[in-house]
């Protein structure tokens, strides 16, 4: 996956739509955020399910174990999670909420809920985020995650992301963090790039204190 959008052409535009965006924006830099390479979205949501509420290092290990199951290690098709026991998937340290979930996803993206990488490119950003809520353990912050990060999508705002709250409030100055409200009212000038919008909000926690 590559950006859908032209990053210059998004900061340039912010820039000129926002004054207190645009400090940011220049203390930041340039916007180097490109998508990270998805092989399904099969995988994608499984990485995202396993990672759940678990550090980076105690996630990836357990996801390596999952994968040291099949032969086909990371490329491991749905069909044989479908048809791995539970006891095997617990055993490699899936709680039982995840192996729920995973077990979920399988079935969806073999009945054509979870669309292939192909189908997305047809998808608009809503349509993409109500299919995939539908599978156990995917809410609508882990679609919003997918669009940015994954599928380069210019235009998504996660109003429920801490950071992204934490750097709208720093930006622009508030006693304490915005109602999503108040966020999708500032966020209209920035459209259609609030995904660049997000990143450069991000980058505004990392200057606090400096």
């Amino acid at each position: 996956m590559s950006l859908t959008y032209d990053p210059v052409e998004a900061v340039a535009a912010l820039q000129k739509s926002d004054k207190q965006l645009a400090r940011v924006i220049r203390r930041a830099g340039e916007f180097t955020m490109r998508p990270e390479r998805m092989q399904s979205l099969f995988q994608a949501l499984l990485r995202a399910i396993v990672y759940q509420q678990l550090s980076g290092k105690a996630a990836g290990t357990i996801l390596g174990r999952v994968h040291a199951l099949y032969e086909q290690g990371p490329r491991v098709p749905p069909e044989a999670v479908i048809a791995t026991p539970d006891e095997q998937l617990r055993g490699a340290g899936l709680s039982r909420n995840k192996l729920l979930a995973v077990k979920d996803l399988a079935a969806k993206t073999i009945d054509g809920t979870v669309p292939t990488i192909g189908q997305l490119r047809k998808l608009d950003d809503e349509e993409i985020i109500q299919r995939l809520t539908t599978v156990r353990g995917i809410g609508r912050w882990t679609v919003e995650m997918l669009l940015i990060f994954r599928l380069g999508r210019p235009d998504v705002l996660p109003v429920s992301d801490l950071g992204v709250r934490k750097g709208f409030q720093l930006t622009y100055g508030l006693e304490e963090l915005p109602h999503s409200k108040t966020m999708h009212e500032q966020a209209e000038q920035w459209r259609p790039y609030r995904s660049v919008a997000s990143w450069y909000l991000w980058r505004a926690t990392e200057f606090e204190g400096k």
